[in-house]
């Protein structure tokens, strides 16, 4: 289930979380960020490679590219047996900004963005058929946890791709990683 935590920046809860979607995408908005449920119901087998998720999901990047007019769109996928989870892990769990925006479609498993906007973290849980758009030059970060299991198409509006800028600071360390997030709702 979807879930939205706020924090300040010294890691302490601001309020009780949210897990209702519409609730979720109202608070994001709030802070330019696109949060929508789409359908992720599309058959994949569990070592489904680029071309065969791109193409379950044809209908949608089609969607999306005539909103914003793509020029790339790539698909990350990792499971718990990938060989360089660890490192992939890392990363993404420092805190980066991108020029461009960050568009996200959640296909299968799940991930967890940390959105560092003014004062505030905003952990956003997002699972299977959550799309989010995170804005040019807002500082986040994300964890896929230490057994990663999730696909999830991206979408890039510059030819380069992922480009991180790296800021440089501590604070991601702060914050409960994936693995302890999701335990507090078990």
């Amino acid at each position: 289930m979807s879930r939205l935590a706020v924090y300040n920046e010294q890691a302490q809860p601001q309020g009780e979380p949210l897990y209702d979607h519409a609730a979720i995408a109202a608070s994001l908005a709030e802070i330019g960020v696109r949060f929508e449920r789409w359908e992720a119901n599309a058959p994949l087998a569990p070592d489904a490679d680029q071309e065969a998720v791109l193409e379950a999901y044809a209908v949608d990047v089609a969607r999306l590219n005539a909103e914003y007019g793509f020029q790339s769109v790539d698909v990350v996928a990792l499971g718990p047996d990938h060989p360089q989870k660890a490192e992939m892990r890392q990363k993404f769990l420092a805190e980066h900004t991108h020029s461009d925006f960050e568009l996200r479609f959640f296909v299968a498993g799940s991930g967890l963005f940390y959105l560092h906007v003014a004062d505030r973290v905003y952990l956003v849980l997002c699972e299977a058929g959550d799309l989010i758009s995170v804005p040019a030059g807002v500082t986040h970060w994300f964890d896929m946890g230490s057994e990663p299991d999730f696909k999830c198409i991206r979408l890039f509006v510059i030819p380069d791709g992922w480009v991180g800028e790296f800021t440089g600071s501590e604070i991601a360390t702060a914050f409960p990683d994936y693995d302890q997030f999701v335990a507090q709702s078990a």
